[in-house]
């Protein structure tokens, strides 16, 4: 179906991606796509596998003169981070992304686009199915679950490739090799307590705090943005040591790779102090208010009466729950003292869902570094300890550790200079990318990452630079033609 977003430049990569984009593709509700991408290998007359995880692989031979050249590997992931706005009427489960072009950049209509890693793959996409651009034998790997486990790299066969080269298009920076990433452990918190009836003379109120910029909890946690989670905590911390407020619920954030743009939160008080509460929430949020107006200028909070809910915590839980999120660290723990501007530790808390009996908080704790990864975890745990929860870990994975001297960053870099007549920046990344996992089961593979500009990633602001795009393709078939000789 012809539309204004496959007719951009390079028509190769945004057709695919306008294909693509019409394929639900959610972390772990994949099979849609990958049926899509084995049709698609399969449609060329290449090789094209599934494995016992569901990452697809299709392979592809050399182009005439290149079979002297490394076997390269393409690698992006399928899957996408699903987020809307509450007020987008969208449904990821049957719908495909509603695009649109506002000036240089792709956009998507009050949901997250895609562009992570749906360029990538659309990139790769195009290099399978093009007759005239020269390559080497190439093994395009589409991976499975990255936003939320990273399963398919993890569970990836250690045998199905033959690649010495890998090429990662999962970076968001035109500018940017990426030579090394973070990696990170999901840690919940979850505890259960005995709910209390509502006292006599007490009034029900609904907190919403929304606007929110949100943003990509490893890339753009250094910018110090507003996380919904712990604006709301502060708010109901406020309201509690003043009038005693107490909670019924709280429903804050999603996903645990995206910094909370949204939380909301039902609360009561008595009556005699209806005015009391009131003025001291919003002083507070125009307090907090006043601390982001450079950084969230469309942050609103709303105030209303609402039904009285059927029970709320107790007084000592809520006191104890409310303590321990205040406590837990969120944001940049620590930067790296060897790479200037890196990040080399954080934390995200993702989300808060409390209410029925049951409080469970998600957070994703990232590092470049495991003994500080490690560190804040144990911090982590302390607080929520403390305060009678329950702490699992799971979906730790590694990090991938930079080598400077690597052949394949040599051959960027100097193309990357041709091109654009100016270094590259070389560095690592505090986000997770898979190729610390897939070194883990090719460790003599050399591997880099780039990719084209994406803003916003996992939030409903991403968009994804047309102009940057077409230098990312540029860049990515002078590549291809110049990957080093075999031997």
């Amino acid at each position: 179906m012809s539309s204004p977003i496959q007719d951009l430049e390079p028509k190769a990569i945004w057709k695919n991606f306008s294909d693509l984009n019409a394929v639900p593709r959610a972390s772990k509700k994949e099979e849609r796509v990958i049926e899509f991408m084995m049709q698609f290998g399969k449609s060329l007359g290449l090789e094209t596998l599934q494995d016992k995880v569901g990452n697809v692989i299709i392979k592809k031979p050399a182009t005439s003169g290149m079979d002297d050249r490394k076997t390269t590997v393409l690698q992006s992931h399928l899957d996408m981070v699903h987020q809307k706005n509450n007020d987008t009427d969208f449904d990821f489960d049957t719908e495909g992304i509603r695009m649109y072009v506002d000036g240089d950049w792709v956009k998507a209509e009050g949901t997250t686009l895609g562009a992570d890693n749906g360029l990538g793959v659309a990139t790769i996409m195009a290099i399978l199915e093009s007759k005239d651009l020269p390559h080497p034998a190439l093994e395009a790997l589409f991976t499975i679950d990255e936003e939320t486990g990273m399963t398919g790299a993890k569970e990836l066969d250690g045998s199905i490739l033959d690649g010495e080269v890998l090429l990662n298009l999962d970076t968001e920076e035109d500018d940017e090799i990426g030579i090394g990433c973070a990696g990170g452990v999901d840690m919940t918190a979850t505890r259960f307590y005995i709910e209390e009836s509502i006292p006599e003379n007490s009034l029900a109120y609904k907190l919403k705090l929304k606007g929110l910029q949100g943003g990509h909890s490893g890339m753009d946690i250094i910018k110090g943005l507003a996380n919904a989670n712990v604006l709301m905590n502060r708010l109901l911390y406020s309201a509690y040591t003043t009038v005693n407020s107490r909670v019924a619920s709280i429903e804050g954030g999603g996903l645990r790779n995206a910094i909370p743009r949204e939380s909301e939160a039902v609360v009561i008080v008595h009556r005699d102090h209806k005015d009391k509460f009131e003025d001291a929430l919003h002083t507070l949020f125009h307090e907090i208010k006043s601390e982001f107006a450079s950084l969230e200028p469309e942050m609103k909070f709303d105030l209303e009466q609402t039904e009285l809910p059927k029970k709320i915590m107790s007084s000592d839980v809520q006191d104890a729950v409310l303590k321990s999120i205040y406590a837990a660290h969120n944001g940049v723990y620590r930067m790296s003292p060897d790479i200037e501007g890196l990040v080399e530790t954080s934390n995200n808390i993702a989300k808060i869902s409390l209410g029925g009996g049951k409080i469970e908080v998600l957070c994703l704790t990232r590092s470049s570094l495991a003994s500080s990864k490690d560190d804040l975890v144990n911090s982590l745990s302390s607080a929520f300890d403390l305060a009678g929860f329950q702490v699992d870990l799971s979906g730790d994975y590694p990090g991938w550790s930079p080598d400077p001297s690597s052949e394949i960053l040599k051959v960027v870099d100097r193309i990357y200079q041709e091109q654009n007549n100016e270094k590259a920046h070389v560095a690592a990344c505090h986000a997770g990318l898979e190729c610390g996992i897939l070194g883990s089961h090719y460790p003599e593979m050399d591997m880099i990452s780039f990719g084209p500009t994406i803003r916003g990633a996992h939030s409903p602001d991403e968009r994804a630079s047309i102009s940057s795009t077409q230098k990312f393709w540029k860049l990515t078939q002078e590549v291809l033609k110049q990957i080093p000789v075999k031997g």
